[in-house]
């Protein structure tokens, strides 16, 4: 590259595409670090529920360096502000030291949130405002939505209760605040590799996966973060498999079914990850989608010939 700016891979894919590997594998070859984007994997002891398999960080018994996973303890609310404030800081710690920055994940928003930073840095959480807000139901909360900015509506969204709050919350504070300046994103180069695994490919893994979850702890994880960190409200706020599990624990639903329900939702979300994406594409983003049913070493290769080619 001729440019001195700072270049970033940036490898995303839906749930069961296998990114993390494939991040893991091209920052051995590229002697990068990983930044996660992923607004569960902050939470420490959250390991099996939130999809971490820590042990993809480990190539050939060398560690990968990672960021943004187990940062913070259960039961902390999370947002897509201090995400991008932490972002920016492991971006330039791992430029600073001549690495190569490799953000992955599945989340539209909060890759988006990276890559532009537009979410409105700095603007603190309003505890007691969030309280309000958080008693009352989606379709009300949408309707204050409407409500809001142009602005706010163009640069958040209101596709889940904790984004609209965080977007009500987000318009209230710019009213009171006309004066508020977003923090700037450290300028730098991109380039998007997507993890592109074929349909029935991508839902025999989500539903293998789930099976194998189940078998080895991710229930007794949620019972544990209920002893020592959360409550079923938390669990609720965390979603999927948190949601679903907790629901079994409290004896709503038989085992059967919250495997059953949790697999439907999984496969839910998978498919909204990849409309997300689509409309990245359709925003601007040009991503280099990689056929992710083909060997690692091949996904990996093309990978870092996409990058060093930019």
């Amino acid at each position: 590259m001729s440019s001195q700016k700072p270049h970033i891979l940036v490898i995303l894919g839906p749930t069961a595409s296998g990114k993390t590997n494939v991040a893991c594998n091209a920052a051995l070859k590229l002697d990068g670090e990983i930044i996660s984007a992923d607004s569960r994997q902050v939470y420490k002891f959250m390991d099996i529920g939130t999809g971490k398999d820590i042990e993809e960080y480990t190539i050939d018994g060398q560690p990968i360096p990672y960021h943004l996973i187990d940062i913070k303890e259960p039961g902390y609310k999370y947002n897509i502000a201090e995400f991008q404030l932490d972002f920016i800081q492991a971006l330039n710690d791992i430029v600073s030291r001549g690495k190569t920055p490799i953000l992955c994940g599945g989340s539209g928003l909060y890759l988006e949130a990276a890559l532009k930073g537009s979410s409105y840095l700095g603007i603190p959480m309003n505890e007691e405002r969030r309280g309000e807000l958080e008693k009352l139901g989606l379709e009300e909360l949408q309707v204050i939505f409407e409500g809001l900015s142009e602005q706010v509506k163009r640069d958040l969204n209101n596709e889940t209760k904790r984004r609209v709050i965080r977007a009500i919350i987000v318009d209230e504070y710019l009213k009171e605040n006309p004066n508020f300046k977003t923090v700037d994103i450290p300028d730098f180069d991109f380039t998007i590799i997507g993890v592109d695994v074929s349909r029935e490919v991508r839902r025999n893994k989500i539903t293998k996966r789930l099976k194998h979850r189940v078998e080895n702890g991710m229930i007794e994880e949620v019972e544990w973060l209920l002893q020592n960190y959360l409550t079923y409200d938390d669990l609720e706020y965390y979603g999927l498999e948190y949601k679903w599990i907790g629901q079994y624990l409290k004896k709503e639903i038989s085992k059967e079914e919250m495997v059953r329900q949790l697999n439907i939702a999984i496969h839910q979300f998978s498919k909204r990850q990849m409309t997300w994406f689509r409309r990245m594409e359709k925003n601007g983003y040009n991503i280099h989608w990689v056929d992710g049913d083909i060997s690692l070493k091949e996904k990996v290769d093309e990978v870092c010939n996409i990058y060093s080619a930019v």
